[in-house]
């Protein structure tokens, strides 16, 4: 087993090497004929290394050292194979889309020379691939290691659960931490007492103790109604792990040095709270646990298309996971003309799709003409009074993105087992947002995917109470402290 730290011979970007296994789809988005499935691509990749003598088999395992082992296969063809640098594309699509749906930090791959060396120039080398690279030591405070190895050696498949969530008893407070407000609500055996929202600008914020203090202000107006505080649980948007915040919008104005003010934040607040059970999670993984304890349903995906694409996820026996979920960044888009995310500079990403950053592209592909310093919001209410009034322009639009988020789908069944989609956000408001449920059905049913699939909505009142309720019931309080507390 050795680590896999020599120079590699430079390449096409991956969206420029994949040519020969660009596919398109049954359902071509109607203003995006230039699309081509990552799902797709991997398929055709399947059935040319069923047909070649040449293929070798490639494993890959993606490891959260001590939490999670994800291991994947695929395929690979010798070094003066023609199709050699396509695969080698292909394999990092593959490396990407695993690093965004379910984190890690150390990737093992039983494969040819070449492949490594492709691999290991991308994350050294390419602009988005060095993205990638700094935001997973960012995650988890290593550097993204590569090892050649053979498979026998991996670490065993480890699929990685969190022992938080859908505990109710006892009095609680839950709290969510949103762009432009904060939301704090008390609980007593899981009914909601109290709750409300107060605006707040955080991402301008420099100051940790002014986060501190405002997230305070929050959980003492909610303990205020009730008789004493046995845990309190939180969402936000951002990367946790073990209750620190990784990267986060929210606090996007800490200077750098001051960060680390920022990772303590939520263990300060408990401390503050004498030591009870105190949890905070990801903002998209409380809402599809939300979501699955208002639908009584497990396997279910969350996904929020807003400003951003927000993902979480639920597995079958309603617990979360420590995978990052970001789906935003996943590439769903194989095409060398695909939109570039401005963040990570990598194309086909899924933010750009699922999301108001969508319609930059999509509005002028429809005829749809809107002055160019429009913010996107009001271009998404634009949209949306099109759609209403019956414009063919509009419903284009909504066409397009469906047919997106049905490939989509078929890309994310490759990575969580689910049965349920949750969808959000306010991309799906309104009758827009059925054309889009729509047409992901209509991708689905034609390509072809080996299980059904349910989409589920949810009122504004129970995702504000929801949200609420399974924020709070993250922590878990010992059985020993909970019938203690119920004697008294």
């Amino acid at each position: 087993m050795s680590t896999y730290a020599n120079g590699a011979r430079t390449m096409d970007t991956p969206q420029q090497a994949l040519d020969s296994f660009l596919v398109e789809g049954r359902i071509s988005p109607p203003l995006d004929p230039g699309f081509r499935p990552a799902v797709l691509a991997r398929r055709k990749l399947v059935d040319a290394a069923g047909r070649s003598r040449r293929s070798l088999p490639v494993a890959i395992a993606l490891e959260q050292p001590g939490v999670s082992v994800y291991l994947r296969e695929t395929w690979a063809f010798p070094e003066d194979d023609p199709a050699g640098p396509m695969v080698h594309a292909l394999c990092e699509r593959l490396v990407k889309s695993m690093l965004w749906a379910r984190g890690g930090c150390r990737i093992w791959v039983d494969g040819p020379d070449d492949l490594m060396a492709s691999l290991r120039h991308h994350y050294s080398v390419d602009p988005a691939g060095r993205f990638d690279a700094e935001m997973v030591e960012r995650h988890y405070g290593s550097p993204l290691e590569l090892v050649q190895s053979p498979r026998v050696a991996f670490p065993h498949s480890l699929d990685g659960t969190v022992s938080v969530g859908s505990d109710l008893r006892g009095c609680r407070i839950g709290f969510d931490l949103g762009a432009s407000d904060r939301k704090a609500a008390a609980l007593i055996d899981g009914e909601v007492v109290f709750s409300e929202e107060i605006l707040w600008d955080p991402s301008h914020q420099s100051d940790p103790q002014w986060h501190y203090d405002q997230i305070m202000d929050s959980l003492r107006r909610a303990a205020a109604h009730l008789p004493r505080v046995d845990a309190i649980g939180g969402s936000a948007a951002g990367v946790y792990v073990s209750n620190e915040a990784r990267s986060a919008s929210l606090f996007r104005s800490v200077p750098a040095d001051q960060f680390h003010r920022v990772r303590s934040l939520f263990h300060d607040l408990r401390a503050a709270w004498g030591g009870i059970p105190f949890a905070v999670a990801n903002d998209g993984d409380v809402t599809a646990l939300a979501g699955a304890m208002v639908a009584g349903v497990g396997g279910l995906l969350g996904i929020a298309m807003g400003s951003s694409e927000a993902a979480g996820y639920v597995t079958r026996d309603g617990s979360l996971t420590p995978w990052l979920n970001e789906l935003a960044f996943t590439p769903i888009d194989y095409s060398p003309e695909a939109p570039v995310d401005e963040w990570s500079g990598d194309r086909g990403c899924g933010v750009r799709y699922f999301s108001q950053q969508a319609l930059p592209r999509l509005l002028p592909a429809a005829g749809i003409e809107v002055d160019a310093a429009m913010p996107l919001p009001e271009r998404l209410v634009t949209l949306q009074d099109l759609m209403v009034s019956g414009d063919e322009r509009a419903v284009r639009v909504y066409e397009t993105i469906g047919a997106h988020f049905g490939y989509a789908l078929l890309e994310y069944a490759d990575f969580y087992d689910f049965e349920h989609v949750l969808l959000l956000g306010r991309v799906m408001t309104g009758p827009g947002g059925d054309i889009i449920g729509a047409r992901a059905t209509e991708v689905l049913a034609v390509e072809g995917i080996d299980k059904p699939v349910k989409f589920h909505a949810v009122s504004e009142r129970d995702k504000r109470h929801g949200q609420a309720v399974a924020a709070a019931s993250l922590p878990r309080i010992p059985q020993a402290a909970a019938e203690s507390e119920g004697s008294r």
